[in-house]
């Protein structure tokens, strides 16, 4: 299990997988004095609110049991993992199918708390563009997306800078120093970006094709194979190894496909978007860029605001990706993205 924060919650969740189906009075009764039974209660709502906790019954009957999505939920303190080097780290080293028709088919991903913040927040959106006229919009878009061409390469390892950038994608003059390449990455966002803008629907529903093809735009000029992998690829900084047959990558994919379509709240398809396709690592190289561009498509489709990453940090981004890799937790790349839309949408339009 995932590193608890608080030691109420920690005893009361070891209480219920310990004692499943137990009653809120069996619970009290398990602490002695150590807490009041309203505490108790408030607390056993406060894990339910946040989907770590389940009910069955009502009233006096009402009985509680563990949620199966504990493990992908609960917050892990990532300066504390990441203490450990990386051959010191207990994680799971394969890729789990089960993780894509089980625990992600099973849970809601946002706590009450945060779908109410980002609901908020998509509210506070749409008040907004509807005072844009269509070109004060593409206007702001294009701001959005020189943000995120930028962001986005860096995480990668490119080194322009946003004014760089920014010079770059409006000008076309390269930078100083910067190699063809450098320039070819950030161009190629800026297209895949354009494309989503003009087909906002190309990837509803999302299925294998479009992915391929944003891909494509993506790594174009850059030597990097396109389409599904048919060889082993490795990460750097983590033991994880990803499928290596491409068959099963493409079963994957259906699969992943399968669950965003399914699901009915945006902000889960495209959260789902971002951390499964660099999860399952379809292609040879550019997987969590085309990650980042499929979300935010997903997100423009729905009318939703898009995400720049602008003020993510690299390294935090990196290691809340290994972290859902390693333990298939998502708690650490959840926050990133409620942080980064609430950032998007007081940046933006």
């Amino acid at each position: 299990m995932a590193k608890l924060k608080f030691d109420l919650e920690k005893g009361i969740l070891d209480y219920i997988q310990k004692y499943p189906n137990s009653s809120s009075s069996e619970i009290h009764a398990g602490f002695g004095k150590l807490a009041a039974f309203a505490t108790i209660k408030r607390t056993i709502k406060a894990l339910i609110d946040k989907k770590f906790v389940e009910l069955s019954g009502k009233g006096k009957s009402t009985r509680y049991f563990i949620s199966n999505g504990l493990d992908l939920l609960f917050p892990i303190d990532i300066a504390t993992y990441f203490e450990k080097e990386i051959d010191d780290r207990t994680i799971k080293t394969g890729f789990d199918f089960n993780l894509i028709r089980g625990a992600l088919t099973e849970v809601s991903l946002f706590s009450n708390a945060e779908m109410l913040k980002l609901s908020n927040l998509q509210t506070i959106f749409k008040e907004n563009t509807s005072k844009l006229t269509e070109r004060e919009y593409n206007k702001e878009f294009e701001r959005l997306a020189i943000d995120l061409s930028w962001k986005s390469s860096q995480i990668e390892g490119n080194t322009y800078s946003l004014l760089e950038t920014e010079k770059l994608l409006n000008e076309k003059e390269t930078a100083a120093g910067k190699t063809k390449d450098e320039a070819v990455m950030l161009l190629n966002h800026k297209e895949a970006l354009d494309f989503i803008l003009i087909n906002p629907d190309y990837l509803n529903p999302i299925s294998i094709g479009p992915i391929e093809d944003i891909h494509s735009i993506l790594v174009g000029g850059l030597g990097i194979d396109r389409n599904i992998r048919n060889r082993r690829v490795g990460i750097s900084g983590t033991n994880y190894k990803p499928l290596d047959n491409a068959f099963q990558i493409k079963e994957a994919l259906e699969d992943m496909c399968m669950l965003i379509n399914k699901r009915v709240n945006v902000f889960e398809k495209a959260l789902l978007a971002l951390v499964l396709l660099s999860y399952i690592q379809p292609f040879s190289d550019g997987n969590k860029r085309t990650a980042r561009i499929i979300s935010n498509a997903i997100l423009i489709d729905n009318k939703y605001c898009p995400i720049s990453f602008r003020t993510v940090d690299s390294i935090d981004y990196k290691k809340a990706m290994l972290v859902f890799y390693e333990q298939n937790n998502i708690s650490a790349f959840k926050k990133i993205f409620i942080e980064q839309f609430e950032f998007a949408v007081n940046t933006y339009f």
